[in-house]
């Protein structure tokens, strides 16, 4: 998951992972770190919550929030996708954009 976690690295201090961060109440980098837990966790065996809870320490409460506001365990496929689609077309600013799209901020 080295370009996912080489994004939300370059994504931590953009207002899309801010805003998010300040409605679930932790910093940009916990939130970026859920992010990439959660996706590491949604191409395993098991609940995607539980994996990414038991890798990053956050509580399962606060990774179901991210998970609602990304727009569910479907929006992660997603954004693999973009992610895919972003290492040709626009990087990172085109990444940051589709995920201001996902949490319904633009």
């Amino acid at each position: 998951m080295g370009l996912l976690d080489g994004i939300l690295g370059q994504a931590a201090g953009s207002p899309v992972i801010a805003n998010l961060a300040e409605k679930i109440g932790l910093s940009p980098e916990q939130v970026t770190a859920a992010i990439a837990a959660l996706g590491a966790a949604h191409g395993q065996p098991g609940d995607t919550v539980a994996g990414a809870a038991d890798s990053t320490g956050l509580s399962p409460d606060v990774l179901q929030q991210i998970l609602g506001h990304l727009g569910g365990e479907g929006a992660l496929g997603n954004l693999g996708a973009l992610l895919g689609s972003a290492q040709g077309e626009g990087g990172l600013g085109s990444v940051l954009g589709n995920l201001g799209g996902l949490f319904g901020k633009s």
